[in-house]
């Protein structure tokens, strides 16, 4: 696969013309007031800096849109992919609508404040590398994630009760028109493969998913029972059949770097204040994902 190589000389310096930077955070969580002063101190370095968000900005569709709306007028390019609590239909919130319906109201409202979705063309970022190919997806779970594979879905899910962890997915995310999440993620993942495929090998990926397209980022959960609601199995080996430069997720809170077969794979969740305020914001509040994520 063609390699995504740093532009550093001998002597230290940049070969090709200075660009912007490619940014990345996820899971603000903007409707909590402790998380608004985080988002309203999100700015670009430079003029033609992009921003990558992984999914969670908020619950209720106004904050959502609020947010991305203020990030779209501060960088040059936002790019998001959406996050279970985007799709979760909640009492107060104005628009009631539930499942693909939500997802594809949010996805129009998105693109009409110049947001880039995972329904749009894939953009290309031009870096002093290089160009890389950003790919933000929808692909979801189906519970395959079990720490113990010899049990069934409902196997996993009845421990998972008996345990106390149950996702509030269960509660407030409405998989309509699909029968089951199980279903509209098989959905999403064909679809999702298809468009990867037609994309120009030659230039890499950069893959922005809300969820790990891996199992194994999962293995530190302090809880193991969540990973069931943690994404799929059917994407474990997108980063090596696609040319990946770089995989961007969120979802469980646990900021980091982590390698899978030489793919680096960035975790940029901002989390819950008890969160962020007990480890503080690791590496700052946006992750620099290229060109300069060496140096951090």
């Amino acid at each position: 696969m063609p390699e995504y190589n740093s532009s550093r000389n001998a002597g230290g310096e940049s070969h090709g013309k200075r660009t912007g930077k490619l940014l990345a955070v996820s899971d603000l969580h903007a409707g909590i007031s402790d998380n608004q002063a985080i988002v309203a101190g999100i700015h670009p370095q430079f003029d033609d800096d992009w921003l990558l968000v992984a999914g969670d900005v908020g619950e209720i569709s106004t904050d959502i849109e609020r947010t991305l709306k203020l990030l779209a007028n501060r960088f040059a390019k936002v790019v998001w992919a959406p996050g279970n609590h985007e799709l979760w239909t909640v009492p107060k919130d104005p628009v009631q609508l539930r499942g693909e319906p939500r997802y594809r109201y949010l996805v129009e409202r998105l693109r009409s404040l110049g947001v880039v979705t995972p329904e749009d063309p894939y953009p290309v970022w031009e870096g002093p590398d290089g160009p890389l190919t950003i790919a933000p997806l929808f692909v979801h779970y189906d519970y395959s994630f079990r720490t113990d594979p010899t049990l069934t879905k409902e196997e996993s899910l009845a421990r998972a009760n008996d345990a106390g962890i149950v996702c509030t997915d269960e509660y407030m995310l409405d998989p309509t028109p699909y029968s089951s999440m199980d279903d509209w993620c098989r959905a999403r993942v064909a679809y999702t493969e298809k468009r990867l495929a037609e994309v120009d090998p030659g230039v890499p990926l950069v893959l922005v998913n809300h969820y790990p397209l891996v199992p194994d980022p999962t293995h530190v959960l302090h809880y193991p029972e969540f990973a069931q609601w943690c994404g799929t199995q059917l994407t474990g080996d997108w980063h090596r059949r696609f040319s990946t430069a770089a995989v961007v997720y969120g979802h469980l809170h646990i900021p980091r770097t982590t390698w899978y077969d030489g793919v680096r794979f960035e975790e940029v969740s901002i989390g819950y204040p008890r969160e962020w305020r007990a480890r503080g914001l690791v590496r700052g509040t946006l992750r620099e994902i290229f060109p300069d994520w060496e140096q951090r």
